[in-house]
């Protein structure tokens, strides 16, 4: 059986999503699992769950066993949580992570679709994820400079446009939840 599928049920049987499995140079074999996701029903509350230690040892000691029986050979092993950078790697993730704040890559540049306002060989973009009306993603984002606290701003500037860019995920190379951090705490408020 293959490394992939090995890890692939092992992670799934015992209850977890496989995010990414990854061989490194050393012998490391590094698993990232996440908790499963379901989207919430209208009379639910939305609160994210986090994997814990306890998780990741649980699946460790079971991956050992699952790939000693098989013969798989690595030095290694690592099983840990995605992370505030998370990758994005299936339809089920961009459905989950919709409305927060990711980062593309893409395969081909794509600026002249963006009505000709981005540089036409840009492939990166930062910006809010959204489900276009025609069923593919979108990617919101605006080039708003931030204001620092006790800078002055003058009254008559413009407020920079608000950019929209379309992708199928075909077209994505790398797609990862940007890694933004709020010192301020979870659900905290940004005065």
């Amino acid at each position: 059986m293959a490394l992939q599928q090995i890890v692939e049920q092992t992670v799934i049987g015992l209850g977890y999503d496989l995010v990414e499995v990854e061989r490194s140079a050393g012998g490391l074999l590094r698993v990232t699992i996440d908790l499963p996701w379901a989207p919430p029903q209208a009379d639910e509350a939305a609160h994210e769950q986090f994997v814990t230690v306890e998780d990741c040892e649980k699946v460790t000691r079971q991956l050992q066993f699952a790939l000693e029986v098989d013969g798989v050979e690595y030095r290694r092993l690592e099983v840990s949580s995605p992370g505030i950078d998370r990758p994005l790697r299936h339809v089920q993730d961009f459905e989950r992570f919709t409305g927060s704040v990711i980062d593309i890559t893409l395969k081909a540049p794509m600026g002249a679709a963006a009505g000709g306002q981005v540089s036409a060989n840009r492939k990166k973009f930062r910006g809010t994820l959204e489900r276009a009306e025609n069923g593919d993603w979108q990617i919101v984002w605006s080039d708003e400079v931030v204001i620092k606290p006790g800078q002055k701003v003058s009254k008559k500037r413009a407020p920079a446009p608000v950019h929209v860019l379309g992708f199928s995920l075909d077209e994505i190379r790398d797609a990862r939840l940007a890694p933004i951090v709020d010192f301020k705490g979870r659900g905290g408020t940004s005065a």
